[in-house]
């Protein structure tokens, strides 16, 4: 009787997921905990037991060499030190944006019953689409920007048609800019994919923030607001997209997304 031979196995999955909110940031998170914190966290308490083993021979009376290796290793565990700690800052920064995205996400995902499709963390050539919603009203492109606010105070962010001030802080990258080129970049990807044509809306939204209303005018470019103010916006729009053409959209982003 022949022996059997195990057959090779295969994932049963043909298709990569689609993306989870904050899935770039996990990823980058992920990064610079290993490359920023544990690398050198630890390097520096190699030196430390290095140092801390020359000290130990010396107390016993072994022919210890603790200055010379208190030259090396000072230097070294600071330099950790400093490493590790710019690492973490940092980390806290990602952390704070991923658990933006997230918050988002899980909001946005209540406009399926409004018959909306939601798709998160949307790769694009050098950068990623925080959401993407396609529904009745059009299709929007939504960049989740999150910020710590001050203890006291009622901060807020407002608009002057060019710059965005967030408290008393304008960041050096212009959101405005950069949620602009995403959506021109994803109109670009649907005219190419379906042939059709199609003008996302970009969408700012600052999680936890008070964001003065824009002008009639304004509105007409972009969105700028509290997440918890879209489904009101989006009710008061008209409707732009046919079932059809939802579903159409739809399945052509998700294709580019899961082969991606």
């Amino acid at each position: 009787m022949a022996q059997s031979r195990k057959q090779p196995k295969r994932s049963p999955l043909t298709d990569n997921p689609l993306r989870n909110p904050g899935q770039s940031i996990d990823d980058a998170l992920w990064d610079l905990l290993h490359d920023e914190f544990l690398q050198w966290s630890f390097i520096g308490l190699f030196a430390a037991l290095m140092m801390g083993s020359e000290w130990w021979r010396w107390l016993t009376k072994a022919p210890p060499v603790p200055f010379l290796m208190s030259l090396f290793a000072i230097p070294l565990i600071a330099y950790c030190i400093w490493r590790a700690r710019r690492g973490l800052k940092r980390a806290e920064s990602l952390k704070l944006g991923r658990d933006g995205e997230r918050a988002v996400g899980q909001f946005l995902e209540r406009l399926r019953v409004q018959g909306y499709q939601v798709f998160h963390d949307v790769p694009g050539p050098d950068f990623n689409l925080d959401h993407v919603l396609i529904g009745p009203a059009g299709i929007f492109t939504i960049e989740t920007k999150t910020y710590s606010k001050p203890r006291r105070g009622n901060p807020k962010v407002s608009f002057d048609g060019h710059q965005l001030t967030i408290g008393h802080y304008q960041p050096e990258r212009n959101p405005v800019v950069q949620a602009t080129a995403q959506a021109q970049w994803l109109s670009q990807f649907l005219e190419q994919s379906t042939g059709q044509s199609y003008r996302p809306k970009p969408v700012i939204v600052f999680p936890g923030w008070f964001v003065e209303p824009l002008s009639a005018e304004q509105s007409k470019r972009l969105w700028i607001l509290n997440p918890k103010a879209l489904p009101a916006f989006l009710e008061t729009s008209p409707c732009v997209l046919t079932d059809e053409k939802i579903h159409l959209t739809a399945y052509h982003l998700s294709r580019y997304i899961r082969t991606s």
